[in-house]
């Protein structure tokens, strides 16, 4: 059981660097990890560092802790509803500009009714991928519970032209923008 573990990791991880993109138009619960969306920057001083450059065991053991802790927060929330200790979570992993995280922290701080920040943590998600459909999902759900059915309208049109009409983030805005569903 350990070695398939290891090896759907490794697929996970492999599929993540080869189309970071698909996982999070999918709404997959493996996180995008390109490196634009990594908060760390390099030392504004190019003379001598004491940092330890990153080898490429490095990179990767950083890559799949990563992807471990996306994959915990997410099961926070998805399969335990435990909305505030995914936010803890999601925040530790320091990538808050990562669309896939950014929109995790939106939808956990709607899910406890902080729509303030769940809008921030929305268009922060944006900024960094204006083409995820996940997120303009979860934007229109906000704008439906804001009682803005015409923007909620607008973010269903964006999710048609990225997923088309058969995709699940279309479908189910659709269905609470119909008031046949809610989520």
């Amino acid at each position: 059981m350990r070695t398939s573990r290891s090896l759907a990791a490794a697929f996970v991880v492999s599929a993540i660097l080869v189309a970071p993109d698909v996982a999070g138009a999918a709404g997959a619960a493996a996180p995008s990890t390109s490196s634009e969306t990594n908060q760390q920057t390099p030392s504004s001083n190019p003379k001598k560092s004491h940092v330890k450059k990153k080898t490429t065991n490095d990179k990767s053991s950083s890559i799949e802790d990563f992807v471990a802790g996306y994959e915990a927060a997410y099961a926070l929330i998805y399969d335990k509803g435990d909305y505030e200790a995914a936010i803890t979570a999601l925040r530790a992993l320091d990538h808050d500009n990562n669309p896939d995280v950014a929109t995790l922290l939106g939808y956990a701080s709607r899910k406890v009714g902080r729509y303030d920040e769940a809008k921030v943590w929305y268009e922060r998600a944006l900024a960094a991928d204006p083409n995820h459909a996940v997120t303009w999902w979860y934007y229109g759900m906000w704008q439906a519970e804001q009682d803005n059915v015409l923007k909620a309208k607008d973010d269903l049109e964006k999710v048609r032209l990225i997923c088309g009409t058969d995709c699940r983030a279309y479908q189910v805005l659709k269905d609470t923008i119909d008031g046949t569903v809610t989520y």
